[in-house]
């Protein structure tokens, strides 16, 4: 498979080792100084883009990879909430290739589902108070994370009394809620040093506290799951998700 790199910092060099490893080529890499590989016969050859930047400009990386006819896998998170359904319109009615995930690591999807039983299981016992921490590096931009929102999504689609999330206010995001409004996941956003991501969904009653955290430790399994997720692009059509990569995922 031809693979284009879009966003060349440390994790796309991270996906671009594990792309060679896994036998495929690395076609063209994109970043922010120089654009005009988009326009170039080499990113066209592509199979499939892999894009990791930032939310400000990911949205016009996958509009250029679609007008390129070149199928695009995006892990940039901050952005899609504007125009998943103008995307999901364009995959139906034009016939492109689009997967997008909060998260690409292996271990974060088995957490969701952990999440979403742990969730299910919870909206029986109706004493107990749920709550969300993420942990990233201090260069994050968007809080709270992809993933931390895709989490909070999940628990409250199976919890009655949930009805939406917040984010909290801290010496980081002086923007946050003081104060938790009834029926609401209440996320804690913490950004320090070069942390890779770390996630912690919390009940907690008078009696005792439930957690589940996942922790990653590097970067590779990010960068695995978006190979995954290009190499089953590459084989399908439409607005794509992880619960398609893994179906355990949609139970």
């Amino acid at each position: 498979m031809k693979i284009a790199l879009i966003g060349y910092g440390k994790m796309g060099h991270e996906i671009e080792r594990i792309a060679i490893q896994r036998g495929h080529e690395i076609v063209a890499t994109i970043d922010k100084d120089n654009q005009e590989v988009f326009d170039s016969p080499d990113f066209r050859k592509a199979d499939v883009a892999i894009e990791f930047t930032a939310p400000s400009v990911a949205y016009d990386n996958v509009k250029r990879c679609m007008n390129a006819c070149v199928k695009v896998v995006s892990g940039s998170t901050g952005w899609i909430e504007s125009h998943r359904e103008e995307l999901m319109k364009l995959c139906k009615e034009q016939n492109k290739t689009f997967f997008w995930a909060s998260n690409f690591s292996l271990g974060v999807t088995i957490f969701r589902a952990v999440n979403k039983y742990l969730a299910k299981i919870m909206n029986q016992f109706k004493d107990y108070d749920v709550s969300l921490t993420e942990t990233h590096h201090v260069h994050k931009l968007d809080a709270p994370s992809g993933t931390a929102i895709t989490l909070a999504q999940e628990a409250i689609a199976n919890l009655d009394e949930v009805k939406g999330y917040c984010l909290m206010q801290n010496e980081m995001h002086p923007e946050g809620l003081t104060e938790v409004p009834g029926s609401t996941l209440p996320i804690t956003a913490i950004r320090e040093g070069e942390v890779f991501g770390i996630h912690t969904v919390q009940y907690e009653s008078d009696e005792d506290k439930i957690q589940i955290t996942h922790d990653a430790k590097n970067r590779g399994g990010f960068a695995l799951g978006a190979v995954l997720a290009a190499e089953y692009a590459n084989k399908h059509q439409g607005f794509l998700t992880t619960e398609d990569l893994f179906p355990f995922l949609a139970n």
